[in-house]
């Protein structure tokens, strides 16, 4: 009797970009390909953090290299992917927040939000499958999302705002892109503790108040999301697109 066999995580001789990523859970989703074999570009505006990331990386034997980018300039998006070669995975992750009640928002904080967290998004994907199209490849877009795109959030309007534009983005990027074998999917993280997120947390009611709705008792870790995008970007998930891969810890459920 021959068994199937389980399709492999390694993305050994694929290209991948990460935005977002001189820290925190941006750094970890690009260690996590790079230990899968893929030749990782990490890209943000502070070159110091990339270069630091892509420093550590290629001190284990892998393949790395820090691009500066400003993903709110869109021609410089345009030019980034126009001088370099096709990428097979695109993570999307680079965002921000401004948690605050919603009569309190003014339009800079919505410019600030929508504009990076689904605009930049948006034409990063574009210009990415661009270069997909045009070599031929049959890629993955992963976009980092959040719970909050499934559900709502005490002063978070904004955020959910854009993190539920960016779900059914991801969904309408699938459906134009799957004749072309480009799937489009998300990952939407629970609270991740990392160097941004570790104040809010000193406060002991708000951590409390996670810690209730987080059904496995605990925050989550940035190490919790590695083995997703790895999933999401090799061929272990070949017939997933459209969907939302969530690690809430339970968070949802409810």
């Amino acid at each position: 009797m021959k068994l199937p066999r389980t399709p492999s995580f390694r993305l050994d001789g694929r290209r991948a970009l990460v935005t977002g990523a001189g820290r925190g859970i941006g750094l970890a989703l690009a260690a996590a390909l790079a230990e899968q074999g893929a030749e990782v570009t990490l890209a943000a505006r502070s070159f110091e953090e990339i270069e630091a990331g892509t420093v550590a990386i290629r001190a284990r034997g892998e393949r790395a290299e820090a691009a500066l980018l400003d993903v709110t300039d869109l021609a410089a998006v345009a030019a980034f992917f126009t001088e370099r070669p096709a990428f097979h995975v695109l993570v999307n992750n680079a965002g921000t927040n401004r948690p605050m009640p919603m009569q309190e928002v003014a339009e800079a904080d919505y410019d600030a939000v929508l504009g990076l967290n689904v605009k930049s998004a948006f034409f990063v994907a574009q210009s990415c499958v661009h270069g997909m199209m045009s070599a031929g490849v049959h890629g993955s877009l992963v976009h980092l999302s959040s719970q909050m795109g499934h559900v709502g959030g005490p002063n978070r309007s904004l955020y959910c705002a854009s993190k539920w534009a960016v779900e059914g983005m991801s969904k309408a990027f699938a459906l134009d892109l799957a004749a072309h074998g480009i799937r489009s999917n998300t990952i939407a993280p629970t609270f991740i503790e990392t160097s941004m997120t570790r104040q809010f947390f000193e406060d002991l009611s708000f951590r409390t108040s996670v810690l209730e709705r987080i059904k496995l008792g605990r925050i989550g870790q940035v190490e919790d999301l590695m083995g997703a995008v790895a999933y999401l970007a090799s061929d272990a998930s070949a017939l997933v697109t459209g969907t939302s891969l969530i690690v809430d810890g339970g968070w949802t459920a409810e």
